[in-house]
């Protein structure tokens, strides 16, 4: 029983972090909105696609894994 109630507790500060993660970023002017990022409009339709964004959040969190596994 004891396990469970650490791996419940585990996951809710994940959560919770991934939270507010979240809303730090929302909050940053830069992500969303780097030069590789594709975004095409035409008409009524709208395509946006945040590729830099996606690949310089996947290395900082690779990199925040790497150190939390040393």
């Amino acid at each position: 029983m004891a396990g469970l109630a650490k791996s419940l507790i585990v996951m809710g500060l994940a959560i919770a972090a991934f939270g507010a993660m979240l809303w730090l970023f929302s909050r940053a002017p830069f992500l969303g909105r780097l030069p590789g990022d594709i975004y095409i409009r035409r008409g009524n339709f709208s395509f946006y696609f945040p590729l830099a964004t996606c690949i310089l959040l996947s290395i900082a969190i690779s990199l925040i894994v790497a150190l939390m596994r040393r």
